[in-house]
């Protein structure tokens, strides 16, 4: 491809993205809403058979290891997976890339630690592991709350996403304008969970799986053939385009200070480790079968996963190249909006409402996905095993778990409107630094470890997840700089100078669980122990214990 063409493509995409909205609102609108319509029809024809809470939560463990394993890619590819890590190539190059990786290399610790394991173990959250052989009530609450917790980080990012996504397409710059689309987004997401359940989610992930990746191929594939296919020429007009060379080389983002570099580190340990403690990706394993099954799921998902991901690259610098990081930062959505803003200059207002369409849907999507685990997590684990102590009335469960999702709806919606501005991919891996810290260091200390104790546990939750908590407060993600949650220059208490707090908190809770279990005097019950562990290793057992 010329400097000449490249240059009039950039410039073009420039003097859109400029005005008020790019393309044509009424079209992007249109495809929005025909993908709504679709997708709504597909989760009220998958709702007639949610009678049992084996249903509402686990889709009646009816799904194969490829149609699960396209679900869990669909629930892990999220807005920070697409609007958030091309945005950061774009604008940061090799540094913005280090989010594919640790996001994909993190799916080899889920393979190996933790899926079928908890698969065998488990029937439909995160905490029927942690609490097996433990006492049940602490370990349920602490587990539950954890998951509220992560969730509610990960509903934040995706509902950035979607007030910048909207607001790009429509042209909406002000703050109430872009509240307002939050709110819709997040009512969708409700209507989703309230009638679809698992079921409904889990063929809108499949859905929306398949259509993202083959809209970022298909994008991928186009600029590289703008390119000859030589992905140097690529680079070449990316790096000119910026007029630094240094988006090619690490150190753009995270190598200008010590304090950049630790925060990499941070951000690494975070990325890899959390991915085998979210619960709504956790909560995927008990939808199918069998832990073959699950295993099944676990490699497709890898596989989907990985070509994605490579895909990011093409379209980080592709985006770099034909549209430019400050076009980027300054349309609505800054960051986010970097592959929309890519499907304009590639094919105009059509490919710009239909990839912005299948962003929709990404965020829909995870969201709701988001929603279900949370609502089973109180419904489940607080309601029925805690408050009605394994006995709830017929029914009763589902009706919690139902109402749960509407308060989460809300409370989700609000820290959406909070959020709205920060870059999507940042704002998962924070999500994922809590994940990591409040619940995987007790997933594998229940697992493998036969000392392991309840106050061990409860140590480990709590002190990972109040340490992650409170040094997210405290630092420049909160207050303190430009980009902050809030903005003000006034407000700065931004004490710990890391953005991800995963360095600190992830081995903090290593060490707490370790501890406190040593000094516990408390032995455990080892007939329990070797149940968890015979379960856990061939799944015998397993069956009976997702039937009841």
């Amino acid at each position: 491809m010329s400097a000449v063409t490249a240059s009039a493509v950039h410039a073009g995409v420039a003097a859109e993205a400029a005005s008020t909205s790019p393309g044509d609102p009424w079209l992007n609108i249109a495809i929005f809403g025909a993908f709504v319509a679709i997708t709504m029809v597909i989760v009220f024809r998958a709702s007639r058979n949610n009678k049992t809470a084996a249903d509402y939560y686990a889709a009646g463990r009816s799904f194969t290891g490829g149609q699960n394993g396209s679900a869990i890619a669909g629930d892990y590819l999220s807005a920070a997976s697409f609007l958030g890590i091309v945005g950061a190539i774009a604008i940061t190059g090799y540094d913005g890339f280090l989010y594919s990786i640790g996001f994909l290399v993190a799916w080899l610790v889920a393979l190996l630690l933790v899926a079928e394991l908890l698969r065998n173990t488990g029937r439909y959250t995160m905490a029927d592991v942690l609490s097996f052989r433990l006492k049940q009530r602490p370990v349920r609450i602490a587990a539950a709350i954890t998951t509220l917790v992560v969730c509610f980080f990960y509903l934040l990012a995706q509902m950035a996403g979607a007030g910048g996504l909207v607001s790009l397409l429509l042209g909406i710059t002000d703050t109430l304008g872009q509240s307002l689309v939050i709110t819709v987004v997040g009512a969708l997401m409700i209507l989703y969970v309230l009638i679809g359940g698992m079921k409904g989610t889990t063929w809108v992930q499949i859905i929306k799986a398949v259509m993202l990746i083959a809209g970022a191929g298909v994008m991928t594939v186009w600029v590289l053939a703008m390119y000859g296919f030589n992905f140097s020429a690529l680079l070449d007009n990316a790096v000119e385009v910026a007029g630094n060379p240094a988006i090619l080389d690490p150190g753009l983002k995270y190598g200008v200070s010590d304090i950049s570099k630790i925060d990499f580190v941070s951000l690494g340990l975070a990325l890899v480790l959390g991915t085998a403690a979210l619960p709504h990706v956790l909560m995927r394993f008990y939808t199918v079968p069998t832990a073959k099954e699950a295993r099944k799921s676990v490699v497709w998902a890898i596989w989907l996963i990985g070509i994605f991901y490579v895909f990011t690259l093409v379209l980080g610098y592709g985006a770099a190249a034909l549209v430019g990081a400050d076009v980027i930062a300054a349309a609505p959505g800054g960051a986010n909006s970097a592959a929309p803003l890519l499907a304009f200059a590639l094919g105009g207002p059509f490919l710009l409402g239909l990839i912005s369409a299948i962003a929709f849907a990404t965020i829909l999507a995870v969201v709701a996905g988001l929603t279900i685990t949370a609502a089973a997590s109180f419904a489940h684990d607080i309601y029925a095993s805690v408050i009605k102590k394994g006995k709830p009335a017929a029914g009763a469960e589902v009706k919690v778990a139902r109402r749960t999702v509407l308060v989460i709806g809300v409370v989700a919606i609000l820290g959406g409107i909070g959020a709205n501005g920060q870059n999507v991919a940042f704002l998962v891996a924070l999500a994922f630094a809590v994940a990591a810290s409040a619940n995987l260091p007790t997933i594998i200390y229940s697992l493998f470890w036969k000392r392991f104790t309840t106050k061990g546990a409860l140590w480990s939750m709590y002190g990972g997840l109040i340490s992650a908590i409170v040094l997210i407060v405290f630092s420049p993600v909160v207050s303190g700089s430009e980009t902050s949650m809030l903005k003000t220059a006034d407000i700065n208490f931004a004490f710990f100078p890391l953005s991800n707090p995963g360095i600190i908190s992830i081995p903090l809770a290593f060490l707490l669980g370790w501890i406190v279990t040593l000094l516990d005097k408390t032995v455990e019950d080892p007939k329990k122990q070797s149940e968890m562990e015979v379960r856990s290793l061939t799944g015998i057992g397993a069956e009976k214990a997702t039937q009841h």
